[in-house]
């Protein structure tokens, strides 16, 4: 698998470029993968001990070992209590005129809301859930806090390259979004790409990330057709540069080593019309990617990472 794209470039007097690319692609993959082999001999890129790790809310819900996300994916959406956070339109940057939408994954006050993130929504090919809990490590740091650290720095990042930065929730709602409405604001927001951030609650030992794809699907409220093909382009730039800025390999579990996975039974993929991708930024329940997660440079790292993929997709 080649992940592609060109370098992220910061927004101020951008330096001409000294020539056509000559860093094949293929080769950044295998760096970023020698890069994993000396994080598992070091101890791992980024880490701080955790001294940088955000702040638990109390009663956080419980973690799930159910492989994460969407998967954790949910019912017929709530009315909207609060607009989708977005930010004032840049004035410059390579970005202006581009709109992301950042979906962090899971409401902190979901676990509150046990009958209302348990109804089911119709996703095209069948129902699931409004939402879930989300995940949480064995210590207690919830997927739902961790998704919206990198959501916020994503944001900081992409505005300074001037895109309009939308978040599906800022913790700014009882609940919700449940996983249609997730698909709407993208939608309606015309975002020029979309990323759901998570984090997995896989078993121990099962590590590293994965991109998740929207497969071909055509029932009912659902078509994927006309966004297969660049959601797969934005997965493939996001996930590229995701292991070379954090140096975390694909997961060992999924995606048969490639860090690409194609699923058609998770609402927020199924209704988007425009172009989207899930990414499981680790596994919470293994204690090593616990370690990275709690981390507040790594989630720095992961952020840049992720955004780095979105440049690259959008400059094309």
């Amino acid at each position: 698998m080649s992940y592609a794209g060109p370098d992220f470039e910061p927004p101020q007097n951008r330096r001409p470029r000294r020539g056509p690319l000559t860093v094949a692609l293929a080769a950044l993959v295998p760096g970023a993968l020698l890069g994993w082999l000396v994080y598992e001999t070091v101890g791992g890129p980024g880490d701080d001990g955790g001294s940088d790790r955000a702040t638990v809310r109390s009663s956080p819900p419980v973690a799930s070992s159910a492989p994460s996300d969407d998967a954790k994916e949910p019912g017929a959406s709530p009315e909207p209590t609060a607009t989708p956070s977005a930010s004032a339109p840049a004035a410059t940057g390579p970005l202006k005129g581009k709109v992301v939408v950042i979906d962090p994954g899971h409401n902190p006050g979901n676990f509150r809301h046990a009958a209302e993130i348990n109804r089911k929504v119709d996703i095209g090919t069948n129902s699931k859930e409004c939402d879930t809990t989300g995940t949480s490590t064995n210590d207690g740091y919830t997927e739902a806090t961790f998704t919206l650290d990198v959501a916020h720095r994503m944001r900081t990042l992409l505005e300074k390259q001037g895109a309009t930065v939308k978040l599906t929730q800022d913790d700014d709602r009882p609940y919700g979004p449940c996983v249609d409405e997730r698909a709407r604001i993208g939608n309606q927001a015309k975002a020029d790409a979309v990323v759901s951030i998570h984090a997995d609650g896989s078993g121990a030992g099962n590590r590293g990330f994965h991109v998740i794809l929207p497969g071909s699907v055509d029932a009912g409220a659902a078509d994927t057709r006309a966004i297969v093909g660049p959601s797969r382009d934005l997965g493939e730039r996001v996930a590229g540069r995701f292991v070379a800025v954090t140096g975390s390999a694909p997961s060992n579990y999924v995606g048969d080593g490639g860090g690409l996975v194609t699923r058609k039974d998770l609402g927020g993929l199924n209704l988007s019309t425009v172009p989207k991708v899930f990414i499981e930024c680790g596994n919470m329940r293994d204690s090593k990617d616990a370690a990275l997660l709690t981390s507040g440079a790594w989630r720095q790292k992961a952020a840049q990472g992720i955004s780095e993929g979105i440049v690259s997709f959008l400059r094309g």
